[in-house]
């Protein structure tokens, strides 16, 4: 269920998804996933979580990895979804993998960080960095497994 209340967010959304749609003229394959960086959190890590059954609904169970990580500072690149119209954005997922269709998600709630910046950060489809403090999200209402919050933009 908390899947469904997430892809029902990021559905109101769409004004904002759709301007992350490849350039007029690019090759939406130009777009490839992230190479590893030692000095970042790795995407590979935060996929280290499975769904198990808790009563009536699925809850995240995180590695001890990731759980350890909670409430932490870290550094993490990836690809800007913007949830709002314009050219800075103060509230946006950062993705594992480009985004090259407004409707179409690049992967499930471990390859997906919600990000809320201090400062606006200029939108790009190029990958960016942020760094900022990480909560691991056991029981969300939103379907999200990741929250970055007074995050700033890092190299």
């Amino acid at each position: 269920m908390t899947s469904k209340a997430l892809l029902f967010a990021l559905a109101f959304a769409f004004p904002a998804a759709a301007q992350h749609q490849a350039p007029p003229g690019a090759d939406p394959s130009q777009f490839k996933p992230l190479v590893e960086r030692k000095d970042v959190l790795s995407w590979k890590l935060l996929a280290q979580v499975e769904l198990v059954k808790l009563k009536d609904r699925y809850v995240p169970k995180f590695s001890q990895d990731i759980a350890s990580l909670d409430q932490k500072v870290v550094k993490l690149q990836g690809f800007m979804m913007p949830l709002e119209v314009g050219d800075k954005q103060t509230h946006f997922v950062l993705s594992a993998m480009p985004v090259t269709c407004s409707f179409c998600l690049p992967g499930g709630p471990e390859a997906l960080v919600e990000v809320k910046t201090k400062q606006p950060v200029k939108y790009s489809f190029d990958a960016i960095t942020i760094s900022g403090k990480l909560s691991v999200l056991k029981e969300d209402p939103t379907g999200v497994f990741y929250r970055i919050t007074d995050a700033v933009q890092a190299n």
